[in-house]
């Protein structure tokens, strides 16, 4: 029998190791999981609006519309509740559908988004709510929050007064689904829609006791996502329609006044994506670093994509293309271990779709996620 020395056996081990990491880069999606579809659940017609984050536990929290009487959106759906996963692994295993929201027949909750304050360890998520057989067509803001990492929810608070104007009672308006922000400096923001009256920000200064609204209308914007840059500035990422583009909105004085731009580097054809901070030199990581995903088309909702960007936005990588077929709505999270989670709308809204990847592999290998350093 032929015999090999330790230092071949050495060099031959570091060989296979690194053939393997190659493979794995190639390879590229971790975890691969339909969170939701139709099948899974008696009487239910389909899941829709996707949001997802990641507790104070490291637990990861998928929360979507379980639309019973139909797919139809709240205003002609008597039966939409809020029913949510978990998983304690980085999305390896996930729990049976759990129900959050659940009102009576007639009234319907919708388009679950969520926001994580890591100064109380609670998580605040937020819907839309309509009594269709006392008040059809009127929309109210609600609000619920957990504090043992998403296994129970509050009873829910109508917050419509606090973060709307009297006269906007019978307008279309909506928070917006998916995520907002907690700022540096413990502020949560969010962002909700007036289709008449424009986007607008509200939060909260005292960790969800009340909340604000900031009066400054912000256009043209539908659905959107707020971002803090790393100078302080607020950077908003807005769909919008009729453009094949997204809208980027800017503000150096916390909402007050905004500067407004068409941001030609991220196609789009008027969906709902996700924008989020991946990491921040002020947290002790080596870069700043911005995470985007959506439909990367002008037209049409397929090709689910991620980008990231190195610079606070002004410059975007091309990004990976995670699903070329049908998809629509997207919602990521920063996994415990580094990696990316992202929750999108697959295959004509028929499946729910969770996947996570690392950094190396949306990069080609040219970025390495490293913990912080502090």
């Amino acid at each position: 029998m032929k015999q090999f020395t330790p230092i071949f056996c050495f060099f031959l081990s570091v060989s296979l190791f690194s053939q393997d990491r190659k493979h794995q880069i190639a390879e590229g999606i971790i975890e691969h999981h339909n969170l939701f579809d139709a099948t899974m659940k008696e009487g239910v017609s389909c899941y829709r609006i996707p949001a997802i984050v990641t507790a104070p536990n490291g637990d990861v929290v998928a929360a979507i519309d379980e639309r019973v009487e139909n797919c139809a959106d709240l205003n002609a759906n008597n039966d939409i509740n809020i029913v949510i996963r978990r998983s304690s692994d980085n999305g390896k295993t996930w729990t049976d559908i759990e129900t959050a929201i659940d009102f009576p027949l007639g009234q319907s909750a919708s388009d679950p988004s969520m926001i994580v304050d890591s100064e109380t360890n609670e998580i605040f998520m937020f819907y839309n709510f309509m009594d269709l057989e006392k008040e059809n067509g009127i929309y109210y803001l609600h609000v619920t929050k957990s504090a043992d990492n998403g296994k129970t929810w509050s009873e829910p608070e109508d917050i419509t007064s606090q973060i709307t104007k009297p006269e906007w009672h019978k307008d279309f308006k909506f928070i917006t689904s998916g995520r907002g922000i907690q700022t540096r400096s413990g502020k949560l923001l969010h962002t909700l829609v007036n289709l008449t009256n424009g986007l607008h920000l509200f939060g909260s200064d005292d960790h969800g006791k009340s909340w604000f609204f900031i009066d400054t209308p912000i256009n043209p914007a539908d659905e959107s996502k707020v971002m803090e840059l790393a100078d302080g500035t607020w950077m908003i990422n807005s769909r919008v329609h009729h453009k094949g583009l997204r809208i980027v909105h800017t503000s150096k004085d916390e909402g007050k006044t905004w500067e407004t731009h068409e941001e030609p580097q991220l196609i789009d054809p008027g969906n709902n994506a996700s924008f989020i901070r991946y990491t921040a030199i002020k947290d002790g990581y080596n870069k700043n670093r911005i995470l985007f995903s959506n439909t990367k088309m002008k037209q049409g909702r397929q090709n689910m994509t991620v980008r990231i960007s190195y610079d606070e936005g002004k410059t975007w990588s091309e990004g990976k293309t995670i699903y070329p077929g049908s998809s629509a709505y997207s919602s990521m999270t920063i996994l415990e271990n580094g990696d990316i989670g992202l929750f999108f709308e697959k295959d004509a809204y028929t499946k729910n779709e969770f996947v996570s990847f690392s950094l190396e592999w949306l990069t080609d290998g040219k970025d390495v996620y490293k913990k912080p350093t502090k």
